[in-house]
């Protein structure tokens, strides 16, 4: 009888396997591309490769007498439904693996597959059992025909994963996969870096065995694995094996499905208990943060240009909350490094230079650790999940930025304007910032700037390079000098006018006397509960503070919607934010947020517009000392009522209000001093571009040699 490790698949037969086992699924109607296919694939590897591991410790057990207790029990091993060809099928396999009770292979009744996945549980929160618990409770069975489903699961039985051979032409082949996957997976690509990205990062901070690392957002584990590989070959005994296995890597990964591909990759690659903790890295305060939580190195790509919710947002510091989840990762970083710890984060252009927030952010930054270096990305490096230009920082936790801090702009290779899906970055072309790395010198490419510069701009990190700037501005500048003046001229014809119209306004304002309303005379507040459909999906809405309005936070099926927690929105709604309205969380809902939904924590109101204008009432709310008012109303015996403006304070309030009239002509003023406002940003920006033209013009033969 042949041993499972007698029976090897060369790397061309896995890629048959997998090929085929996809030109399977694609016949399936419940399946719609690699974004259902790829889980799919990853949770039946999942199963067999635990079957192939309880086999191998059932074996080592037997060897030295020793009792071995099996992490799933019969009859839910993958031996006992999977690997015999001819087992179970069609209806009865989909139902078995689906339903919560069901008839199981050896013909009893009792709980289904997943569902007895799910109620797995270790004994001391480190444990498999824990780890498949996880992974399951965020998978879900999308084939619809049992027999197409048996016949991928034959395919994948032919894999071994005792061979360790075959694990790592299997990791290959799983790589693959994953960037496959976020090839197509659109806004939810962010799961995935470019391994040339992952490399480099992992290289430059260079760990050692005996540090902790920590990825807060882990995605599909590829920043974890790298370090794995990096540290196994200074492994010498079986104590370091043991370190670098149980007490090294940790990660956070707060969405089901690349919470299961790290999980299976993680597995792959030879770490046999991934520590990934699946809730959110962000759900803890601050303050709470104590030395045992803390790790030598953080390495990541948190996702940016995301918004996180209000409670979330409650877990940092009230002068540096924000939506924005790259500032929140990276303050959870600032907090969770050890002293002498080190971190490298991707970080888009706008974290390096946005005001408010951000701002004092990066001061902390600056003032509070050293901030040593900046590597610049070029355009394209994350396509097709986003183009916008991101940037590698790193920093250590040694004491404030004393020397100068050191950028290296990646350049393009020749004849290319940016990387794409089909001409990606490659690894070779870090080599170049690899061997700068110590030395940290001037080039072509890098460049030097000094702390106070950094201070002495509001901490604006997004400094761009200089030898590229004059080097590569070659726009005359006669066209850059025509375009600016239409656009000053532009300015001055606004603002004569814009003068000339508020004076008369004003003046007009001289005897008129504003009656004062109570709140609750003139709005009312609206719970829209309408009947939720388990199968559509609903876009739920978030909200910024300083009164930037409201955006589209998430999607959510209907069975994830508690109906009475979900409330329609309308064109012209009024609506707040009870935990931070004190912060200025007030919007006035557009035609674009029409028939979206809020939670219960964004109270909403139906303006009466015979006395007040719903953008009038806004602009009321988006005065500091008014948002200072509410501040003063938030008080309360617990943490979860001391911030919050409860609805009561809204209506009671009362406010002046002038005629229709001058509401609308107030709303039109503030509307067209928003619109001057960037004009003249598009001015300052031509100054700067006219003075760089002029410079390249006056040098240009010097310049070219």
């Amino acid at each position: 009888m042949k041993k499972l490790t007698d029976v090897k698949s060369s790397p061309q037969n896995l890629g048959t396997i997998i090929k085929s086992v996809r030109k399977t699924m694609r016949k399936d109607k419940g399946l719609n591309g690699d974004l259902d296919r790829i889980p799919l694939i990853t949770w039946i590897m999942f199963l067999k490769f635990l079957d192939d591991h309880e086999r191998l410790r059932e074996t080592e057990a037997l060897l030295t007498n020793e009792e071995y207790k099996t992490i799933i029990d019969s009859p839910y091993k993958w031996r006992d439904w999977a690997a015999k060809e001819d087992g179970i099928t069609g209806s009865e396999l989909l139902a078995f693996i689906n339903q919560e009770e069901a008839i199981r292979p050896d013909g009893t009744r009792g709980k289904g597959l997943f569902a007895y996945l799910k109620s797995l549980q270790g004994a001391n929160g480190k444990d498999t059992r824990d780890v498949v618990s996880a992974v399951f409770r965020g998978v879900d069975n999308r084939m619809v025909s049992g027999y197409l489903l048996r016949e991928v699961v034959n395919k994948i039985n032919k894999i071994h994963f005792d061979s360790t051979e075959e694990i790592h032409t299997l990791a290959f082949f799983y790589e693959s996969l994953l960037k496959e996957m976020r090839d197509s997976a659109g806004d939810s690509g962010e799961f995935y870096t470019p391994r040339p990205v992952i490399k480099f990062m992992t290289k430059a901070l260079n760990p050692t065995l005996g540090e902790t690392v920590l990825d807060p957002a882990a995605g599909t584990g590829g920043f974890l694995v790298e370090v794995f590989e990096l540290l196994k070959p200074q492994c010498k005994k079986s104590e370091d094996l043991d370190l670098l296995q149980n007490n090294t890597l940790y990660g956070f990964e707060a969405k089901p499905m690349p919470f299961l591909l790290c999980q299976m990759n993680m597995l792959l690659h030879g770490i046999e208990t991934p520590q990934i903790d699946p809730g959110n890295a962000l759900r803890f305060p601050l303050r709470e943060i104590v030395e045992k939580d803390r790790v030598n190195i953080v390495i990541t790509n948190p996702p940016f240009g995301g918004e996180e919710e209000a409670g979330i947002q409650g877990n940092f510091p009230s002068d540096k909350q924000t939506s924005e989840t790259a500032f929140l990762f990276l303050q959870l970083i600032m907090r969770k490094l050890k002293d002498k710890g080190r971190c490298a984060i991707v970080v888009p252009d706008g974290v390096l230079s946005s005001n408010g927030v951000g701002e004092r952010i990066r001061e902390e930054l600056v003032n509070n650790f050293e901030l040593h270096s900046i590597v610049r990305l070029p355009e394209g490096v994350f396509s097709p999940y986003t183009d916008i230009p991101a940037n590698l920082i790193f920093f250590n936790k040694s004491g404030k930025t004393k020397r100068d801090i050191w950028y290296y702009e990646l350049p393009l290779p020749e004849n290319r304007k940016k990387y794409t899906k089909t001409m990606p970055l490659k690894f070779e072309e870090f080599e170049e910032c690899l061997f700068l790395w110590k030395s940290k010198i001037h080039t072509n490419n890098s460049w030097i700037v000094k702390y106070e510069d950094i201070a002495n701009k509001n901490f604006n990190l997004d400094i761009k390079n200089p030898s590229k700037k004059y080097i590569h501005n070659e726009v005359s500048p006669i066209d850059i000098f025509k375009q600016l003046r239409e656009k000053i001229e532009t300015i001055h014809t606004y603002l004569s006018g814009f003068a000339k119209e508020y004076s008369n306004f004003a003046n007009g304002l001289e005897n008129e006397k504003f009656q004062t309303m109570c709140i609750n005379s003139f709005v009312k507040q609206q719970k829209r509960v309408v009947e939720i459909d388990p199968s559509q999906s609903y876009t739920f809405l978030g909200m910024s503070n300083a009164c930037k309005g409201l955006f589209k936070k998430e999607e959510k099926t209907g069975q994830q919607i508690k109906a009475e927690k979900a409330y329609l929105v309308k064109e012209n709604d009024f609506v707040y934010s009870r935990l931070f309205a004190r912060l200025g969380s007030f919007a006035v809902a557009d035609k674009n947020f029409e028939g979206c939904y809020v939670s219960n924590e964004f109270p909403v109101f139906e303006v009466d517009t015979e006395f007040v204008l719903p953008r009038f009432l806004l602009s009321y709310f988006s005065l500091p000392s008014v948002w200072q008012y509410v501040e003063s109303k938030c008080r309360g015996t617990t943490k979860a009522s001391r911030f919050r403006f409860k609805e009561e304070y809204f209506l009671e309030m009362e406010i002046p209000l002038p005629n229709i009239k001058i509401q609308k002509r107030v709303i039109e003023i503030i509307e067209k001093m928003n619109e001057f406002n960037r004009i003249q940003n598009e001015v300052s920006e031509m100054q700067q571009e006219l003075g760089l033209s002029i410079l390249v013009s006056l040098y240009k033969d010097y310049l070219n040699h």
